[in-house]
């Protein structure tokens, strides 16, 4: 997915944004003679510098959305990566939301080319969230009807193959100039409203960006609600070499010799620069998340003193090598949790 640049509301020059193109008002006007204005929910999928781009500045964008489409535009929690961003309403508010949508991520790209070296524009791209029950609708037998929105809006249509983790979606994605995404929507709209789900639909829940924790017995879980859920083996792993490999010792231990075994691998340093805003998040009230990082790696952390005219912080992690690992996945994890949350309302 394109990563798109934190922005404000519309300025002057930006005007034309906010008025729908001939094209899609042309569009609109079809759809409603015949006979599809009727009320709908499109749900789509985005990371979180695209949501902070249509929420804006004191979420001016998107309250700039709402009024001007008359549709009902809510976004979920900002604790995730991912967030779903629910559209209801009629089928010609739909559109006039999906096109302010498409427009400003079109802005956003050029805006961000301005920047870079690239001279081919990369293409708008969004991610629908659609039950599985309906992709086969969508897709058509051998394919026919997913070629056939290819090629009558220009528009590139991906169905993921697999759906969405712990739910019966799949994600669907739409790449194209925004008029392209504009009428594919509109077509992905009549397939949904001629094949409605069936059966129960569990909708996909993007997970937060860091759960708690927790080592026990040499696996490590993660806490979900009430339950323990193991977490991933790279994790695990990581924590059982760090914790086997640890080459620091107790004071007043000394570390028993085992004849025919190698000593533990020596330690090395690793340094890293966190700018001075987010050195909050790794160290947590009164040290607590840098001693959870130092005591769940097994390795030690040293945090230099902010220095006069610096924006940045020292860190030095020493350790072995997987000490110096899991310290900078949990470093890592704390940083993409803050970070991800800032596009919140």
């Amino acid at each position: 997915m394109l990563s798109m640049p934190l922005s404000g509301g519309p300025g002057p020059a930006e005007e034309s944004l906010w008025s729908l193109r001939p094209a899609c008002r042309e569009m609109e006007s079809k759809v409603s003679e015949g006979g599809l204005n009727v009320t709908l929910t499109i749900r789509l999928l985005m990371h979180g510098k695209e949501v902070g781009s249509i929420i804006g500045k004191k979420g001016e964008t998107v309250k700039k959305m709402r009024e001007e489409s008359g549709a009902r535009i809510n976004i979920s929690e900002g604790n995730c990566p991912e967030r779903i961003v629910t559209i209801t309403g009629p089928t010609d508010a739909i559109f006039k939301a999906f096109a302010m949508i498409a427009y400003k991520f079109e802005e956003d790209i050029t805006n961000s080319m301005s920047n870079s070296t690239a001279t081919s524009k990369p293409p708008v791209t969004l991610r629908l969230v659609v039950p599985a029950s309906q992709c086969g609708s969508l897709i058509g037998k051998g394919g026919s009807k997913i070629k056939e929105i290819r090629e009558s809006t220009g528009a590139q249509v991906q169905v993921a193959g697999d759906m969405l983790p712990n739910s019966t979606e799949r994600a669907v994605t739409i790449s194209g100039t925004p008029d392209a995404i504009i009428q594919c929507v509109k077509q992905i709209c009549v397939v949904m409203l001629e094949s409605p789900p069936k059966g129960a639909t569990i909708p996909y829940r993007p997970k937060p960006a860091s759960t708690p924790v927790i080592f026990a017995g040499g696996q490590a879980y993660t806490i979900q609600g009430q339950y323990a859920i193991p977490h991933p083996d790279q994790l695990t792993k990581l924590h059982q070499l760090a914790m086997q490999q640890t080459p620091f010792t107790p004071l007043g231990q000394t570390t028993p010799a085992f004849p025919g075994l190698d000593a533990s691998p020596p330690a090395s340093t690793h340094e890293l620069t966190i700018p001075n805003d987010l050195i909050g998040c790794i160290i947590g009230r009164q040290g607590t998340k840098i001693n959870e990082i130092r005591q769940m790696s097994g390795a030690q952390i040293k945090i230099a003193n902010a220095t006069e005219g610096s924006s940045e912080r020292q860190i030095t992690i020493t350790g072995t090598p997987a000490n110096i690992s899991l310290a900078q996945y949990l470093i890592n994890a704390r940083l993409t949790s803050e970070v991800t949350g800032m596009g919140a309302l």
